[in-house]
């Protein structure tokens, strides 16, 4: 595959899609990270111990929310390459295929979240008031999830067929109206009975209901929109093209699995620190969250455009793209950091929080910051760009020595043996991104990434 550079017109067309498509998913992350900084706000109001309750209880929902995405963005590989053909007959199929998928994951987590969230919570921390805050958020959030996987299957194969503003749009009202019920259910306001967390869990079932029926409701009242298909169009494929998704599939949903199941452990290792420090950490993450949402964009536009380009059989613009893309989010990331570092002390201010507390919050919200740029290259490398060419398998070999053999051991040796303060265990914690960076750089340069999975064997 010769290199080519982009023309002039190559170069407009690659930016107007790029903003055609980040653009409106960047927003609808931004969104999505303001709902869960809301309610992180406004239950800080009720004290450390509900923060950490809350974040704790999260981990079930963050560990579906990573399954999910692991699924969908595998599948959403077929859907882009699929597109960049027009073939929305296989779409359709993929899209079928999405929703069972997805279907079974929510029903999975939601009995374990129903079932079982005293033994969860107990697994995290021992303390008695934090897990029966936790309890009551989980059985209530519970009910989200099944509304959460099917707004994911319609706004993921959205954004393969570059419709992104309606699942943007469905998001903000989710979040007008989850902000608006936060403030009714958790304090009490205008009549509503005073909930707190057991408030925004409700609030947060409700806008949720809300946005899916938005999104699949619209979908199907606009005339000619490419997702529009029947059930007996979702139902249309075979084993063969299920054996084919899923083995381009299973290791980005193994990745994004083996990932998430490591993330949450390192909670287990923050919970040896006490619940101030699990407190401190679960805002970080909601912050980081805030200021990482220009890259969801990005990360998403990529493995979308991209893919489009390998499946018209483009594969040497697709590697253009890739390159520009890598360039961009290197220099954005550095901005990034920057401005989540210059703001720290504001954000600070917004949490309730004692004055230890908030100087350790302080500190690992420096370490956040100074970290983007290796955890934003890394994710729009392996997310947007390596994936989109069917490159699941190195992916997901990467990311789970990054964070089983390095991100993992480093957590509980910091806490445990070392006694590091968690803004220090952070740190031990965050390297893993340094060195898939620099891994990954030479696999990029090989083009070995680039693949076609749609070439043969579809009708």
């Amino acid at each position: 595959m010769k290199t080519q550079r982009l023309t002039t017109e190559e170069n407009q067309q690659f930016y107007r899609t790029m903003v055609t498509i980040a653009a409106p998913i960047a927003i609808q992350s931004l969104i999505g990270t303001s709902l869960n900084m809301v309610d992180t706000m406004m239950i800080g109001s009720l004290g450390a111990e509900s923060i950490a309750a809350v974040g704790i209880a999260n981990r079930i929902f963050f560990l579906f929310i990573l399954f999910v995405f692991g699924g969908f963005s595998g599948m959403s590989i077929f859907t882009s390459q699929f597109w960049g053909q027009k073939d929305l007959k296989n779409i359709h199929r993929v899209q079928g295929i999405m929703l069972t998928f997805g279907f079974l994951v929510s029903g999975l987590f939601m009995v374990l979240a129903l079932l079982f969230p005293r033994q969860i919570m107990q697994i995290f921390i021992d303390d008695p008031q934090v897990i029966s805050l936790g309890v009551s958020y989980m059985r209530i959030i519970a009910w989200s999830y099944p509304l959460t996987a099917m707004t994911f299957a319609y706004s993921y194969a959205s954004r393969s067929v570059h419709r992104t503003k309606l699942p943007m749009a469905a998001s903000m009202v989710a979040l007008s109206l989850n902000t608006f019920l936060n403030f009714c259910l958790i304090y009490g306001n205008f009549g509503f009975p005073k909930w707190g967390v057991a408030g925004a869990a409700t609030a947060t079932v409700i806008s949720r209901t809300i946005e899916m029926a938005l999104l699949i409701g619209v979908i199907y009242l606009r005339k000619g929109h490419p997702l529009a298909a029947s059930r007996k169009e979702m139902r249309d494929y075979d084993m063969d093209m299920v054996k084919r998704v899923v083995k381009t599939t299973a290791p980005v949903f193994v990745n994004e699995a083996t990932w998430a199941l490591g993330v949450t452990v390192y909670y287990i290792a923050y919970g040896f620190l006490g619940t101030e420090a699990v407190a401190v950490v679960q805002i970080c993450y909601v912050v980081s969250d805030f200021f990482q949402s220009l890259f969801m964009g990005i990360g998403n536009a990529a493995a979308v455009m991209i893919g489009n380009q390998i499946g018209a059989g483009k594969e040497s613009l697709a590697y253009e793209y890739g390159v520009k893309f890598l360039r961009m989010s290197f220099i954005l990331s550095i901005l990034i950091g920057a401005a989540l570092h210059l703001s720290r002390g504001g954000i600070v201010q917004f949490y309730s929080l004692d004055m230890e507390t908030k100087a350790s919050l302080m500190k690992a919200l420096a370490v956040v910051a100074v970290f983007q740029l290796p955890k934003m290259f890394s994710f729009v490398m392996i997310v947007g760009v390596l994936r989109s060419g069917g490159d699941t398998r190195y992916c997901m070999i990467i990311d789970m020595v990054g964070v089983w053999v390095i991100g993992v051991p480093l957590a509980f040796i910091s806490t445990l043996v070392w006694h590091l303060p968690v803004h220090w265990v952070l740190v031990c914690v965050f390297f893993e991104e340094i060195l898939k960076g620099l891994i990954t750089i030479p696999r990029f340069l090989s083009k070995r990434w680039v693949n076609n999975v749609i070439r043969e064997g579809f009708e």
